[in-house]
């Protein structure tokens, strides 16, 4: 029984989304602000999280950076009444892994709760050294997978969550191609046209970070994704 971490301040939604999914068999926690949202995460390590924006006390992106300083792989669903771009992107980038826009079904919910932790549960083997936190070279920048810092004569960049996430498998797929669908299935949850705009986002600042030193190269790979060449 998979269990759902809710924190949504409108106590009526949600206490009909709570409702909801136990009559569906998921075990659920429920918190009507941030700060309380948090501490039920801590003490209950649920197997997904659902969360509100715009909440009281401390909102909801603010939630995630907490959450995603300790874990990196906990799927995250954010619920807004917001529709803005640069708002759905900050929610990418913080750590998030999906969203939907109010008012939304239940059916929608529960179809992309059960995609997220299908998808945590295939999570591919990662190389040793990323995962446990060891140091990797990317030409003349040492990569902090877990730490998500790049580093380079003493000087380092610290990433968002979702740049580290992208460098980790352009890093574990080398001098190889990193194909595009395959990410963003991993980390957006589908690919849409604009979640391929907002990947090509971060592919951006990344190339960015490892400007200084030209044999690093993202180059792309026209309809297939990216290769990191050093």
């Amino acid at each position: 029984m998979a269990k759902v971490l809710l924190i949504e301040d409108e106590y009526q939604l949600g206490q009909i989304v709570k409702d909801s999914l136990e009559m569906r068999g998921f075990d659920m926690l429920y918190a009507a602000d941030g700060k309380d949202g948090l501490r039920l995460y801590q003490q209950h390590h649920p197997d997904v999280v659902v969360l509100d924006i715009m909440m009281p006390n401390m909102d909801g992106f603010s939630v995630t950076t907490e959450i995603r300083r300790q874990d990196k792989l906990t799927p995250i669903i954010f619920l807004t009444a917001k529709s803005q771009t640069a708002d759905v992107v900050k929610g990418f980038e913080l750590g998030g892994n999906d969203y939907l826009k109010k008012p939304f079904s239940m059916d929608e919910l529960i179809v992309r709760i059960k995609a997220l932790l299908k998808r945590a549960g295939e999570q591919p083997a990662r190389l040793p050294g990323v995962e446990s936190g060891e140091v990797v070279m990317i030409g003349q920048y040492a990569f902090n997978y877990i730490k998500q810092t790049l580093t380079r004569n003493g000087n380092s960049a610290f990433l968002s969550h979702r740049e580290a996430e992208i460098l980790r498998r352009l890093y574990d797929n080398k001098n190889q191609v990193m194909e595009r669908k395959a990410v963003l299935l991993d980390l957006w949850g589908d690919d849409s046209f604009f979640n391929a705009r907002s990947m090509d986002v971060f592919i951006t600042k990344i190339r960015r970070y490892l400007k200084e030193d030209p044999r690093v190269q993202i180059v792309n790979i026209r309809g297939v994704g990216y290769k990191l060449i050093f």
